[in-house]
Formats: structure tokens, C-alpha cells, sequence
């Protein structure tokens, strides 16, 4: 363009200035300065085009003009030849052009410009339609093989996905007894707790006071508790901004300025009346967590700014936490001691951040002194943009309580959309699911198109004090290794990363979502198998949510052992169904995706197992359930739902929990738990029962130890985290179609309560037959008299 430019620049130019006038013979004559000017400029301008025609050969191999990305039959036999012919003799004429200078040879010169566009068109536009429509499209899988392959390749290894672990797994449907024996240890770890949903049972348990708040999303890592990793429910107990909103100034910016502490809960087992049964809890922090520094000035609420810090002596302004009853019920105070942002200690620092926030009160406050500091720009992912903003960031950064200090941990990628061959993502449309369309604290990725990503950095951001650190998680990434030599001092060695830290590293979620997009398709490693698109799969939508929402289910944390693996090991796991066509998806279960999120817990040593990828494959002609078909059989079974009626009595409401997919006893385990949460403002779910299924067997019952003895015979073969569970109840056994209740010995002996009880049983009784028969007016009026044997019961009960 800027030769374009200039070239019209010179002929308008010398045209005004009489370098260019009409001849009276010759047709237009030329001043020697105007001749060698236009003819160099020209010659210019052509071999740009030259050296454009000649680079541009290369965008071709991140094409997507063909059947697949990159350069296919027609572009590697024709396109890019012709290219580079057209290329080279633009050259030619360049160098005609530049001639004029020495020698007017115009009209030649002319002859050749048309010629040229000629050639180019004939060759780079005509000659590569004709092949592609009268050669390739009638041979077009036998032609475009190689090329198929090409893509197939380099998509895999530009992913990630290249050493995946495929694994022919065919399920076993039948439950005998004691199954579960040689999966004892993942049954023991399988997680109850749905970090999406007990966001308002930590509120409504642990929050102490209104000034604080927890995400509405939880986060799950793992803790060495007692000599034993346990999957763990964490959160940290922050600042909420909206309490303060009616506040004045000094309290939003000055008085409250942290958060106190995490809360963690066992994701296995369960509390009192189905409430989390917390390993970390109260303020201050008491539990299995040991102790660090609680407090929380950057974290993913924090206000927009605070002014922290006083002179030595001075009396603490910040509220700590709330104390005691026995201190009188007081709040305690504390002082920020960290370097966490800028001072404001002298008028023209204020001044300047009174401009910046459109806040006069940074300027004109007597609470401000000369050891002042403001923290703003607080959100782990924030910092770590600001760090380093040529990577992207994870969506999901999650807390951890490492080396005496709450740290935020999060991931960063490289990417790139310049790999050959390989095919391009939106990066948004592969990490949106269910939990960032649910409002929650979790993100998609922005919404920039890459056909190469690694995980190549992991940071950590500590809450008190808001240090960034970077670790180069991947040395060989050719991109990192370019920006380290950018920003030598950037980033630090993995070796530095202590034993803590890296015992709460995992695999990080939106790459896995990236990954498992890419999986749907390039599973196949076949040419031919992949252009029938017969085997392509897709991710389920979230049974959980509404269908209508569309939304992909997420994948889950949890610790789990894989067919093949020696040990369980903590893992984020999806599921795949078969591909939608036209408009009808077929929800059996196809695949199981499992990455190995276990670093280790040794100093500067990545756990040699980390990151692995391991796929089991369900034969095509399997009709085993996915999760959408095992939802709608907990939603169909008749006795479950006669149960559940009992849970929703008085206005209650019940959730389902997470469904989760696990491969144990040769088959396919299905678990969900089931919450009620009550009506009225405070109200907060907590855990009631746990649905299990394997193959057409399904488990019902208020603890997940019980459920499984149901499925497998009366007796898995293992014991599940909640199977010391204090008062306990057993409930009605859908497999095995008996129902039973534990109250109080009171109600017991209740000769109402025991004949509401035989009531009800008629009562459903009579609905299944009815169901079975059809007759859907007796079957109301069975459900009426269900309604109301069980309100009698419950009111006998007491």
C-alpha cells in the first residue's frame, strides 16, 4: 500500500511540476528525474506484489478454503506452484520497470504488467477451480488422503492430544456382590459435595458476618489430611463489596479492606443432616489445614480499591474479623504490614489517584498518612494479565493454602494460530459450558481463534500481598522459550516451585475443554475413517441445567482410578455421545476422557504421571447410557420419585447434584446427590440422598454407602466416604422396591405413625399399578392419598 501510494504520489507530483506533460509525436513525455522516479517506484510497488505472492504461499498451509485445514490436493499440485511461478515473474517485470530508468521501454513494460495479471488470474484463480471441480471432487477421498492425514496429525500434536492413551473398553451391566472390591479406594473418593451447589450452605454456616461472602462457584483441589489425599470443597472467605454499598467512603475504602480465611470441606463425606462436614471452618481458622496467614486483600471480590497501611504506633483502622462473646463482642483491628500496591503517602500521589478512581475523597481524607499504600487491580486472572499479557488465562483460578499462605493458583497458555495443518478454534466456543453461563466466577476464554495452545506457565498470586510469581511449567514450548528471551528475568524454574505448591498444582480445566473439543473429531486417526465422519462424537449437554439452555456439561475434578492405572489418582474426567445429525442426538455414552491432574508433591519435580490422557472407547454398537439418558432414568423411576415427592413436601425444593461418570467393576458407574433446599430467603441446600446406577440397576438411599450395597448386591465390596456417618437413615431401596424409615423411638411406636406408614406403601402401591396399567385417573388419585398417608406420617412423627 505504501508503494501504491506512492507511486499515485509521484504521477500526481510531476504531472503538476511538468515532469510529466502530453507530447506532440510521442504521446506523453517524460523529465528524466520523473522517469527514473516513476520507474523505480513502480518496479517497487511489483516486486511487492512479487514478494507478497511468494510469502503468501505459506498462509495456505493454515487455510481453510479446503476440506480440511491446510494445503490440500489442489493448492499443493496447483495453487502454490502457480504462485510461485506468478511469483517469480513478477520479479521479471520488476525488473523491467526498473529499466525505464536507463532506457524508456514503457510500452514493453505495459505489455508485461498485463500479462502478468493475466498469468495470475489464468493460473491462481481459473486453473485451481477447474482441477478442484473436474479432478478432485469426483476422486475427492482417494485424492485428499494424504492431506487428511496431514491435518489429522498436526492438529493432534499441536493440542496435545497426540499420545492420547486409547483404551477399547466395553461396560459390564451386571452388579454382583462385592463388585466394587478392587475399586475400593475410588469409591471411597467419590465426591458428594457439587461445588456449584453449596455455595449458599458455606454462606449461610460460615459467613460469620455480612461483610463477607463466598463465590458462587466453589473449587475443588486436594489436601493430605490424616496421611491421606482427600478431594476438598475449598473457598475463601472474602470481602463482599455489595455490603458496603450504602457505606461511607472511609468504610468501603479504609475500615473494610480483606477477607478472613478459607473454609474447606471433605468432598466424600457428610455433615450433620446432610450439611458439609467442614476440615477447615470458624474465624479464625480452625481444622486440618494448619496454620497461615487468613487474611485476603486480593481475591476475585475485592473491592475496586482500598487504602491500607499506618505509621508505627498508630492504631489499626481495618476491621480483622469479629470477635468472641467472651471479648466483649468487639471487632478486631489490624494494619496491612506488606508491600501490596502503590503509596499514597504525599499530596501529589494522591492527587494523582484521586484522578485516576474520580474520587476526590483519596485527597482530601485525614485518614491517609505518609506510610499509606492503595491496592487496586486485585483479581488474581487481572494480575496475572497485567504480568504478562501475552498469555492467555485460565478461567477458573482456585485457592490453596501453601507454605503458610493462602495463594490463588493459575494457569496461563501460549497459543498461536499459525501451526500448519492444524485446525483452528474459538477458544470461547470450546471452554463455554454450564458453569460460565450460570453466573458464576468461572470464564470461557476470549474469544480469539488458535490452533495451537500449551500450558505453559503456572502462577501463583498470594492474597495477602497480591505477588505475582510465573513458573515455566513448559520448557520446550518454542513460544515461551521466545518470550523468556524477551523477559529473562520473568519467569521462574519449575525446580523452584516447593513440594506444597506443587502438591495442589492440577491439569488445568479450560485446556482439558480445548482438548476434549478437538477429541470429538480427531479421536480417528484414520484419513479414510475421518472424512465419512461417521465416528465423530460431541460433549453431552448438562443434565442438571434446563434442556432448553443448550448448555455442555463441564468436566468434573475427582479421584478415580482409570482401567490400567496401578493407583487412583486425582483426575478431570467428561464423557462423549455420538455426533448430532440432522437435529437428533442419540445420548449412549461413546467415550470417557480422564487427564491425570496429580503433579506431585515432591520440590521441583512434576509428578511423572501428570497431564496424561487416557480415553476409553465403547464399541459403535453399545447402547450404554450417557448422562443425559441416566438423568432421565432417575427422573422416570417411579419409587425414586415417590421419594423424592416426600423431600419437596412444604414447599422444599430439590436440586439434583453433579452427575458423575466413573469407570470401576468393568462398567460405568453413575453417581448424583440429591439436596433440598428449604423456602425463604436464608434457606441453603443440603445433602439428603444419593443416586447411583450401573447399567439398569439404580440405588437410592440417604448415605452413597447405602446406595451402592443396593446396586451391587447388598453388599459392594467397598466402603464409601460417608459410610461412618452418624444417624444415618436407610430410605426406600428403588432397586430392590423396600422401603423403610429410622426416627425418633417415640414416633416409632406410634400406632398413626406406623399405620400412616402402611398408607403410604398402599398408596404406592397402587400408583405403579396404576402406571403400569395406564390408568392415569387412578394414578392421581393414588399420588392424593401418597400426599396425604405421608403428611400424616410426618406429622405423627413429630
Amino acid at each position: 500500500m505504501a508503494a501504491l501510494l506512492s507511486f499515485i504520489a509521484a504521477v500526481v507530483g510531476h504531472y503538476l511540476m511538468g515532469g510529466i506533460r502530453p507530447g506532440e509525436e510521442r504521446g506523453i513525455h517524460l523529465t528524466k528525474p520523473a522517469r527514473v522516479h516513476l520507474a523505480i517506484t513502480a518496479a517497487v510497488l511489483v516486486l511487492a506484489q512479487a514478494a507478497r505472492l511468494f510469502v503468501q504461499r505459506y498462509a495456505d498451509l493454515t487455510s481453510e478454503r479446503g476440506l480440511v485445514t491446510g494445503a490440500t490436493y489442489t493448492a499443493a499440485h496447483v495453487t502454490l506452484p502457480a504462485m510461485l511461478i506468478v511469483a517469480i515473474a513478477a520479479a521479471v517485470v520488476a525488473v523491467l520497470m526498473a529499466a525505464n530508468a536507463f532506457r524508456p521501454i514503457w510500452r514493453l513494460s505495459v505489455v508485461a504488467v498485463v500479462m502478468l495479471f493475466v498469468l495470475g488470474a489464468v493460473s491462481i484463480i481459473a486453473l485451481p477451480a477447474a482441477v478442484q471441480q473436474f479432478q478432485v471432487m469426483p476422486s475427492e477421498q482417494n485424492l485428499e488422503r494424504d492431506y487428511i492425514q496431514r491435518n489429522i496429525d498436526a492438529t493432534r500434536k499441536a493440542y496435545g492430544i497426540d499420545d492420547v492413551d486409547v483404551v477399547p473398553y466395553t461396560p459390564k451391566t451386571d452388579a454382583p456382590s462385592g463388585a466394587l472390591r478392587s475399586d475400593a479406594q475410588t469409591a471411597a473418593s467419590i465426591r458428594l459435595l457439587d461445588p456449584n451447589l453449596v455455595s449458599d450452605t458455606f454462606r449461610q454456616l460460615q459467613q460469620q458476618r455480612s461483610f463477607y461472602s463466598f463465590p458462587s462457584q466453589l473449587d475443588v483441589d486436594r489436601y493430605t489430611i490424616d496421611g491421606q489425599s482427600q478431594d476438598t470443597v475449598i473457598a475463601v472467605r472474602e470481602l463482599n463489596p455489595q455490603s458496603q454499598s450504602d457505606a461511607s467512603w472511609l468504610n468501603q475504602a479504609v475500615v473494610y479492606t480483606h477477607g478472613f480465611g478459607v473454609v474447606s470441606a471433605y468432598g466424600n463425606r457428610q455433615g450433620t443432616d446432610g450439611q458439609p462436614a467442614f476440615s477447615e471452618a470458624n474465624i479464625p481458622p480452625t481444622g486440618e489445614l494448619g496454620e497461615y496467614e487468613p487474611r485476603v486483600y486480593f481475591g476475585e471480590q475485592s473491592p475496586r480499591y482500598s487504602i491500607v497501611g499506618a505509621e508505627d504506633g498508630a492504631k489499626p483502622q481495618e476491621i480483622d474479623y469479629p470477635a468472641d462473646k467472651e471479648d466483649g463482642g468487639a471487632q478486631v483491628y489490624n494494619t496491612f504490614s506488606g508491600e501490596g500496591g502503590p503509596s499514597v503517602g504525599n499530596l501529589f500521589h494522591r492527587l494523582l489517584y484521586a484522578v485516576k478512581f474520580q474520587d476526590e475523597q483519596i485527597l482530601l481524607s485525614d485518614a491517609l498518612n505518609s506510610k499509606s499504600q492503595i491496592l487496586y487491580e486485585r483479581s488474581p486472572r487481572e494480575r496475572v494479565e497485567k504480568a504478562a499479557p501475552f498469555l492467555q488465562v485460565d478461567g477458573d483460578p482456585y485457592p490453596a493454602v501453601v507454605d503458610g499462605r493462602i495463594k490463588w493458583i493459575v494457569d496461563g497458555y501460549t497459543t498461536s494460530s499459525q501451526y500448519p495443518y492444524s485446525k483452528p478454534q474459538v477458544l470461547q466456543d470450546a471452554t463455554e459450558d454450564s458453569n460460565t453461563q450460570r453466573g458464576s466466577a468461572n470464564a470461557a476464554l476470549p474469544k480469539e481463534q488458535a490452533n495451537y495452545i500449551r500450558n505453559s506457565v503456572k502462577a501463583t498470586v498470594d492474597a495477602y500481598d497480591g505477588k505475582v510469581e510465573l513458573y515455566d511449567w513448559d520448557e520446550d514450548d518454542p513460544i515461551l522459550q521466545s518470550w523468556s528471551k524477551v523477559f529473562p528475568d520473568m519467569f521462574k524454574s519449575v525446580d523452584s516451585m516447593s513440594g506444597d505448591l506443587m502438591s495442589h498444582v492440577r491439569y488445568p480445566e479450560d485446556l482439558f475443554k480445548v482438548q476434549r473439543s478437538l477429541l470429538t473429531q480427531y479421536h480417528v486417526e484414520d484419513a479414510g475413517s475421518f472424512y465419512t465422519k461417521q465416528d465423530f462424537w460431541t460433549s453431552p449437554l448438562d443434565p442438571t441445567v434446563a434442556r432448553d439452555d443448550n448448555l455442555t456439561q463441564p468436566p468434573y475434578y475427582l479421584t478415580l482410578k482409570m482401567p490400567g492405572q496401578q493407583q487412583p489418582s486425582f483426575s478431570l474426567t467428561s464423557s462423549f455421545i455420538p455426533r448430532q445429525i440432522e437435529g437428533q442426538t442419540r445420548n449412549n455414552l461413546t467415550g470417557f476422557l480422564s487427564a491425570s491432574a496429580d503433579a506431585g508433591s515432591k520440590k521441583g519435580v512434576r509428578g511423572e504421571g501428570y497431564g496424561k490422557l487416557r480415553l476409553l472407547q465403547l464399541p459403535r454398537n453399545t447402547t450404554f447410557p450417557g448422562p443425559g439418558q441416566a438423568q432421565n432414568n432417575f427422573n422416570t423411576q417411579p419409587k425414586v420419585q415417590s421419594n423424592l415427592n416426600v423431600l419437596r413436601l412444604g414447599s422444599s425444593k430439590v436440586e439434583n447434584g453433579n452427575l458423575l461418570t466413573l469407570p470401576v467393576a468393568g462398567g460405568l458407574l453413575y453417581v448424583q446427590p440429591v439436596y433440598v433446599r428449604s423456602s425463604g430467603e436464608t434457606s441453603y441446600p443440603v445433602l439428603q440422598r444419593v443416586l447411583v446406577a450401573f447399567g439398569e440397576k439404580i440405588g437410592y438411599a440417604s448415605t452413597l454407602d447405602e446406595a451402592l450395597d443396593q446396586v451391587f448386591g447388598g453388599n459392594s465390596g467397598a466402603n464409601a466416604g460417608d459410610s461412618n456417618q452418624a444417624g444415618k437413615k436407610k430410605d426406600s431401596d428403588a432397586a430392590g422396591g423396600t422401603e423403610a424409615s429410622e426416627s425418633s423411638s417415640g414416633a416409632q411406636g406410634s400406632a398413626d405413625y406406623k399405620k400412616s406408614l402402611a398408607d403410604a406403601k398402599k398408596a404406592m402401591e397402587d400408583s405403579d399399578a396404576a402406571m403400569k396399567d395406564g390408568d392415569w385417573t387412578k394414578y392421581g388419585e393414588a399420588q392424593k392419598r401418597l400426599r396425604e398417608a405421608l403428611e400424616k406420617a410426618e406429622s405423627a412423627e413429630g
